[in-house]
Order: C-alpha cells, then sequence, then structure tokens
C-alpha cells in the first residue's frame, strides 16, 4: 500500500464523524438540486440521478416569473436592512460596552428581554402603523424599522467590543479623541470580524424573511421577494417540482456565495464574540 492511499485512510478514519455529518447535511443540498434538472417526468419516482440532465427548469423559472424584479426587492431590503442595524447598533453597542452610567444593567438587560419576546406579539399595532402611514405594499415597513437597531446584533456587538482593552479608547482621548471619533477610529476598526458577522446576521435574516414580506408587500407584485415568490410560485406550480427546485436553488445560490466570500472573517467574528461577559 502506497504512503499517499495510507494518508487518505488515516485522514478519512481520522475525521469519519465530520464526514458523516456533512453528508446528512449536504444530502438535502444535494437533492434539491438533482431534482432541479429533472424532467416533469422523473420527478417524485425512485430514481434520484437526473437521466438526462434537463435545464429547462431554469429557463421556465426565469421566463414565466418576474425573478429579477423579485431578487432586486430582496437585496433591497437585504442592503437596506443591514446598513441601517449597522448606523443604530454599533453606536448603541459602543454604548453599553465603554460608557458607564447608571442604569447601564438595566438597559442591557432590556434588550435581551427584546430578543426573547417573540415578534409576532406587536404585529398588530405595528401593521396598523404602517398602515396609517400609507407604507403597506413597500419595502419600507420591513427596512426602517432597522433604523431603531437591532436587539441581537446590539448584543452580539457589545460582547465583541468588551474584547476590546480600555487602554486604546483612553489612548484616544488622551489625544482629544470624544465618544465619535474613538468609536469611527478606534473600535469600528478593531471589531470588524465582529460587525461583519453582524451585518452578516441580519442579511441572511432578511434574505430568507418569509413573513414580513407576506404581512406588508403581498398587495402589491412589484415589492415581493425572492423569497414570497418562491412560496407563489410553488402555489401556482404545485405539480412542478423541477420547476419550484430550481427557484429554491435560485434564491439559494446568493446566500451560499455571500457566505463563502466572508467566511473567514464571520467565524471569526462569531469566535471572539463572548470571551469576555
Amino acid at each position: 500500500m502506497s504512503v499517499t492511499r495510507t494518508r487518505v485512510l488515516h485522514w478519512i478514519a481520522t475525521h469519519s464523524l465530520l464526514i458523516a455529518l456533512c453528508v446528512i447535511v449536504l444530502f438535502p443540498i444535494g437533492f434539491v438540486f438533482l431534482t432541479s434538472v429533472m424532467s416533469p417526468s422523473q420527478t417524485l419516482t425512485a430514481s434520484f440521478w437526473p437521466n438526462p440532465w434537463t435545464w429547462n427548469n431554469y429557463i421556465q423559472v426565469f421566463t414565466t416569473s418576474p425573478v429579477w424584479l423579485w431578487a432586486g426587492n430582496s437585496f433591497i431590503y437585504a442592503a437596506g436592512a443591514t446598513v441601517f442595524m449597522l448606523l443604530s447598533s454599533v453606536p448603541a453597542a459602543y454604548v453599553l460596552a465603554k460608557v458607564r452610567f447608571r442604569g447601564s444593567g438595566l438597559v442591557f438587560m432590556l434588550f435581551i428581554v427584546a430578543m426573547v419576546l417573540p415578534p409576532q406579539i406587536t404585529v398588530v399595532p405595528v401593521y396598523l402603523m404602517w398602515a396609517k402611514m400609507g407604507f403597506t405594499g413597500s419595502l419600507l415597513p420591513l427596512v426602517l424599522p432597522n433604523l431603531l437597531g437591532d436587539a441581537f446584533s446590539i448584543f452580539l456587538l457589545r460582547q465583541f467590543f468588551l474584547t476590546i482593552p480600555n487602554d486604546y479608547l483612553e489612548a484616544a482621548r488622551l489625544d482629544g479623541c470624544g465618544d465619535w471619533r474613538a468609536l469611527l477610529r478606534v473600535i469600528v476598526p478593531m471589531a470588524r470580524p465582529g460587525i461583519a458577522a453582524a451585518a452578516l446576521f441580519v442579511f441572511v435574516r432578511a434574505w430568507n424573511d418569509y413573513f414580513g414580506p407576506l404581512l406588508y408587500t403581498s398587495e402589491n407584485q412589484s415589492a415581493w421577494t425572492l423569497s414570497f415568490g418562491l412560496g407563489t410560485f410553488k402555489g401556482t406550480h404545485g405539480t412542478d417540482w423541477g420547476a419550484t427546485m430550481a427557484l429554491t436553488i435560485v434564491a439559494t445560490l446568493p446566500i451560499v456565495i455571500v457566505f463563502f466570500l466572508a467566511q473567514r472573517t464571520f467565524v471569526q467574528g462569531v469566535t471572539m464574540t463572548g470571551v469576555k461577559g
């Protein structure tokens, strides 16, 4: 037996549990992709392998539905929510982590409570508020609330900011920096992994959100997002599983690309968060 083959077998034996877990996680994704390239006569049969491979389902998806419009709305929603979250949550997390004031612990506990409460509790009054303002049927009720901060993002960023030594802030203040300049010049550059992790969480949540678009944009088809469009597409083409799976792949692919591009920064931000309480 060659040395290379021995090393390969040793690597497989050492990582057998991880390989098994990867197969379990990737099997549904592979099943969806293989179904998306099957003909209608092959889907929901005992055959798992397409024969022959057909890409007509992807052509059908783009020709029968406004996929580009849905994707554009999803990007506006996800990008707008991410930017607004950063503008509001980064300063709030900085105050909770680095500024000492009476009642700071109570304020932090209120953020924890806000994380625990399900959003469905406030659905009716919040919807009525946006309806009276005339914003229903658009993406504004989904994007604008992020200007008020996001409880989970504030918690995540606060935990990361706590890992930054206060000596850097004291040195910045000795140089004449106020809190805003210290935040922008010292904290933000040093906290890029944590900020990237919080931004990715919000972007993925907004991209995959179905309940929000269902509640606020269902009356206006030009404001539908990709997740909500996928739901309506499934209802219209309920028996055409190949086309439905093709649209599912199209809706999932941008998130996969974003995660792989930001994977290293995201993992670093998550692992460093919570080191200091």
